[in-house]
């Protein structure tokens, strides 16, 4: 059955009218969301439950079996609070913004190849333009802080275009350099080369620099400088509505999702692995795997200061990266 609907959808994708492209790309994108809704829900609450681990807390415990239902129960709680009118806010860019990050994360997990059997993700340069679009979503995060007329909201966005100026360049050399050695920048040729040895033991220094990277990118502790309480509130989302709040939070998660997923594609091999597993399983482990180091990451670090961040990222990853890009 499984297979049927894989190529009815195929089909649907291959068709010469646009409206049936039109229709598969949009039943793939609303498969995308729903996948994400549910990492995002499930990785929420394991997220509170090891850093609770780790600081001798309970976590969610009362609400539902193991606390499962706590989760909903914000979801509940700030979806009914009042929204905000902010006088001195920009309404059109401030109330777009967030929409715009969380349709790049859904259109990014798109152009992934999680399905070894749907071809939306062979794209010959799929490489190069998920990193176009991910290169957008600080330019939007500056929009929404620029636009909120929140003075804390304006220094995180400024905070958020020297993290991406320090940050792209060696995560963009470590892209050439795999692009170098899979002779292209197509995903799923990218897997298939890594059928032999996984990138991550050909070039070591080449994932430590990508997922330090990452780990800015989307904003993880110890990178969070962009919402950090202790110096801005909350940062560029000082201002959001509960309701907006709760969208913050899927795309914080979504993000997780989408960069746990690259990181599996380009240096562990995506869907390969032994045969009774099947390839979408293994990913979604590998990914899962990825996802678990960050949130012990989040809980055993402290947020680094801003100059710091900045020095690691010019005078640390990009030489780092650069003597991964000579090696391969």
């Amino acid at each position: 059955m499984i297979d049927s609907i894989v190529q009815l959808f195929n089909s649907l994708l291959n068709s010469s009218n646009i409206a049936y492209n039109l229709v598969a790309l949009i039943i793939y994108a609303i498969m995308i969301f729903l996948i994400l809704a549910v990492f995002g829900y499930m990785f929420g609450w394991v997220e509170r439950k090891l850093i609770a681990k780790a600081q001798y807390r309970h976590g969610p415990t009362y609400v539902g079996k193991y606390g499962l239902l706590q989760n909903f129960a914000d979801l509940v709680k700030l979806f009914s609070k009042a929204s905000l009118d902010l006088d001195n806010a920009d309404s059109l860019l401030y109330s777009t913004a967030l929409p715009i990050l969380i349709s790049l994360t859904i259109f990014t997990v798109m152009l992934l190849p999680i399905f070894p059997s749907i071809q939306t993700t062979n794209i010959g340069f799929g490489l190069l333009l998920v990193f176009v679009v991910i290169a957008f979503m600080p330019i939007a995060i500056f929009l929404s802080g620029y636009a909120s007329g929140n003075k804390f909201a304006d220094i995180a966005a400024q905070r958020s275009i020297l993290m991406l100026l320090s940050y792209e360049i060696p995560l963009m050399l470590v892209i050439a350099a795999i692009g170098l050695i899979s002779k292209g920048y197509n995903l799923q040729n990218i897997i298939a080369m890594q059928s032999n040895a996984y990138y991550i033991v050909l070039m070591p220094i080449g994932f430590a620099v990508f997922f330090i990277a990452m780990l800015a990118e989307i904003e993880r502790p110890p990178f969070d400088l962009m919402e950090a309480d202790s110096e801005l509130i909350a940062g560029w989302i000082t201002d959001m509505s509960p309701a907006y709040y709760a969208l913050v939070l899927f795309l914080d998660y979504s993000k997780v999702f989408m960069s746990s997923l690259l990181i599996s594609i380009l240096f562990l091999g995506g869907w390969l692995g032994p045969a009774p597993i099947p390839g979408v399983a293994w990913l979604l482990i590998k990914a899962i795997i990825i996802a678990v180091i960050a949130v012990i990451i989040r809980a055993t670090t402290f947020r680094m200061r801003i100059d710091r961040i900045l020095r690691m990222g010019w005078l640390i990853l990009i030489p780092l990266s650069l003597i991964n890009l000579i090696i391969t």
